[in-house]
């Protein structure tokens, strides 16, 4: 197998590295006897069908069949209350500068006995979707949730005696399997948001009292990604796909946070211009070695906001979180979408959603494109320099969307900086601005930013956004230097003017490659220097704002 669910019993104990406290103490919840097992996706639908305040619609889901459902599935709805985001305030790294981990322990041991006197499902799938990488995880959820162990048995891939198989043919990997426990119903008045408590280096972690479904499938890829960080991969929170040009193909990938339009991108269909396969719109991992790419997940967790209740694409709905329901001309009850329930509406979609999916891409990276939202970053760049390719990434300038539960008077609008759009990275940041550093300078990957926000006053439309993608795709263009800075060009754009003589642009631009510079120099100090990067990260920074 490919991570390590059994041990000779003589290698149980505390000499074996796989073994920690939480480790112990999250596994051991699973085999309670208030534990019933959920083998198949019929089970899990029935389960979640019957869980109080649950709609079933009479939307019929199609391919049921072949995603192992009942022929007569239909779409599931469940709701969550105030709180319709991920909860980043709520995560907590065993290992990292100021986390306790004996105050930890204890915390985790006292939720653990509480939920015993609960009913609790768990189910199994496989995270990674080839030979090259794949972990097995197992879920132990609160059975009042079971919508969303239905969602999360959807989302990744049930272990069925299929996929299984397919996994006992994988890589070796020297891991644990992936163990995560789940109990919305816990409380403490310490957390009044929750918690979210990992331990990384032994794929353990607890969701405690959240409910956002959100939680546990970053939960389980915020483990997956360490693992493949551990064993020879690049960890990618971003969209991957690939276009056919006949006589060669262009392999590409977007990162972005949630609403960064990097699903739109992935999902664009250039009216079919060309031949397209999607990997993924939101996880993955590159093969350092080789270059290739691997999908984490066979379905799609995406916002509803942009689509209609007769939108084609909503027949390949599976659940849906967060949104409406009511009644069309039929009296047939239908999901009402949009936004008009709440922000962040969300549905679990499946892979047939895009006849041209596919898990794996056996062709190497071609270019990765930063998504940013920088009032001072033209529609798109391309970056020249390997070591400021990296940084750029390392310091993507982004909004926080509504896919986010703010704590606190955080404003919403306010530039922030997000390192390669990974925010459930768990291990020092400079070893993904290794990794990444590399694909531009040890396998030639080109980078390319991309403003999906506004520049100046202006909005960046999709339809911009596409069509520069597409001179990239077909190698037309007339790049132009982007001023004196050197390794960086632009793409004109009509309605975009680059204007360095326009003095307050200059100062504009030279105000936000200082943010950057001043984020990297933080990191030095910051979390006890948990994060700190190499010497070159802030002196290529340096380098632009003395051109400029």
């Amino acid at each position: 197998m490919t991570t390590t669910e059994r041990f000779v019993r003589g290698a149980i104990g505390p000499d074996n590295r796989l073994f920690s406290n939480f480790k112990v103490m999250v596994e051991t919840a699973f085999y309670g006897n208030n534990v019933t097992p959920v083998a198949d996706l019929a089970t899990a639908y029935q389960n979640a069908a019957a869980t109080p305040g649950v709609v079933v619609t009479d939307m019929p889901v199609a391919h049921a069949a072949d995603l192992g459902l009942p022929a007569d599935a239909k779409l599931l709805v469940s709701n969550d209350g105030k709180v319709v985001g991920r909860t980043a305030a709520a995560r907590r790294i065993i290992g990292q500068p100021g986390i306790d981990a004996d105050y930890y322990a204890g915390i985790l041991r006292e939720a653990l006995f509480d939920g015993t006197s609960r009913h609790f499902d768990r189910g199994d799938v496989v995270v990674g979707l080839s030979n090259e990488f794949a972990v097995r995880a197992h879920l132990c959820l609160n059975h009042r949730s079971a919508p969303n162990l239905y969602s999360y048995l959807l989302n990744f891939q049930i272990a069925t005696k299929a996929a299984l198989a397919q996994y006992a043919d994988s890589a070796s990997l020297p891991e644990n399997d992936i163990y995560l426990y789940a109990d919305p119903e816990w409380s403490h008045p310490d957390f009044p948001n929750g918690l979210a408590l990992f331990d990384p280096e032994h794929n353990v972690a607890a969701v405690l009292g959240l409910r956002y479904f959100g939680e546990l499938k970053k939960a389980t890829l915020t483990l997956a990604w360490a693992t493949a960080h551990r064993n020879g991969f690049v960890a990618c929170h971003g969209g991957m796909k690939q276009y056919d040009l006949g006589d060669h193909k262009f392999t590409m990938a977007a990162y972005g946070l949630s609403g960064s339009g990097k699903s739109t991108i992935t999902f664009a269909k250039h009216g079919d211009k060309y031949r397209v396969k999607i990997l993924h719109d939101d996880a993955f991992v590159i093969n350092q070695a080789r270059g290739t790419t691997t999908a984490l997940e066979p379905a799609y967790f995406d916002k509803t906001a942009d689509y209609h209740t007769d939108d084609d694409a909503v027949r390949y709905f599976l659940t849906c979180q967060n949104v409406g329901v009511t009644l069309d001309e039929d009296g047939q009850k239908v999901i009402v979408t949009q936004e008009l329930r709440n922000n962040n509406g969300r549905a679990v979609k499946s892979r047939y959603m895009t006849p041209n999916r596919v898990d794996h891409l056996a062709e190497p990276l071609d270019a990765i494109f930063w998504i940013m939202k920088d009032e001072t970053l033209p529609p798109i760049l391309r970056i020249t320099d390997p070591a400021l390719a990296a940084v750029f990434g390392l310091t993507l300038a982004t909004k926080r969307s509504t896919a986010e539960n703010l704590v606190g008077k955080v404003d919403r609008n306010q530039l922030v900086i997000e390192p390669f759009a990974n925010p459930f990275r768990c291990y020092p940041l400079a070893e993904d601005y290794a990794d990444f550093k590399a694909l531009f300078n040890d396998r030639g990957t080109a980078c390319y930013v991309l403003n999906s926000g506004y520049y100046g006053s202006t909005k960046v439309t999709p339809a911009v956004t596409l069509g520069s993608i597409e001179q990239v795709v077909n190698g037309t263009g007339e790049w132009r230097d982007f001023g004196t800075l050197a390794g960086m060009q632009y793409l004109p754009v009509d309605g975009y003017p680059v204007d360095f003589a326009d003095a307050k642009y200059s100062q504009s631009l030279q105000a936000r490659l200082q943010a950057r510079l001043d984020f990297v120099e933080q990191q030095d100090s910051a979390m006890d220097g948990y994060n700190q990067l190499p010497k070159d990260a802030a002196e290529v920074l340096r380098g632009v704002l003395v051109e400029l």
